[in-house]
């Protein structure tokens, strides 16, 4: 599996592309901005866009979606219960006096179990919400790319509107913990950590 990330937007969220070896097919996970350096990327390492997934709808993670679907017609894929959002990237990020346009509105829902396949690899759709209430992961052997909802070291944010400190706390428990100690977690915003370090070392499980 070909995984690249990117920091991108006012924010440096993590962006991540997910290919396959053997075919050069790619998914981009949280586009959340400057779509000419994630094209650029994919071009440079000769990848095909295949999708572009959003792990939840804020819009540091979501904002270059327009302009990646705008230059490959990709479908866009987020849960139904952040779906809205897509549509209030302007009016939200003004909030945080930047400005940004909405994205296009989403082609397919996500829900748990479902598998997205890209080239001959795939990733298994892990609903965790907390941080937003359609936030969710996306599992591969031996790495998961779960948005904001764990950090190294640190959680996601749940004071804003939609987010549950108890589904947060719940969805890593039950849902990114049991992929095993080795499992590489791919965050929303700093490095890489993995499982066995969150639960041996993050204050908010011990």
């Amino acid at each position: 599996m070909i995984i690249r990330q990117l920091a991108v937007g006012p924010l440096q969220a993590n962006c991540f592309i997910v290919g396959c070896e053997k075919t050069n097919q790619a998914v981009v996970i949280d586009p959340g901005g400057e779509a000419d350096k994630i094209l650029m990327s994919l071009a440079n390492h000769k990848l095909t866009l295949t999708a572009i997934l959003n792990t939840h709808g804020h819009f540091d993670h979501v904002e270059g979606n327009k302009g990646l679907k705008d230059a490959t017609g990709c479908d866009i894929y987020i849960h139904e219960e952040d779906a809205p959002m897509l549509q209030m990237v302007s009016s939200l990020a003004s909030s945080f006096g930047l400005q940004m346009q909405n994205s296009p509105p989403a082609d397919k829902f996500l829900k748990e179990g479902d598998v997205i396949t890209v080239g001959e690899e795939s990733l298994k759709v892990l609903h965790t919400p907390g941080h937003s209430p359609g936030g969710v992961s996306f599992c591969a052997d031996g790495v998961v790319f779960v948005g904001d909802t764990l950090f190294a070291g640190s959680i996601g944010r749940t004071d804003l509107p939609g987010g549950s400190y108890n589904q947060l706390i719940a969805s890593v428990k039950d849902k990114i913990f049991p992929l095993g100690d080795e499992c590489v977690v791919c965050a929303g915003h700093g490095p890489e950590t993995t499982v066995g370090r969150e639960k041996m070392y993050n204050p908010f499980f011990q």
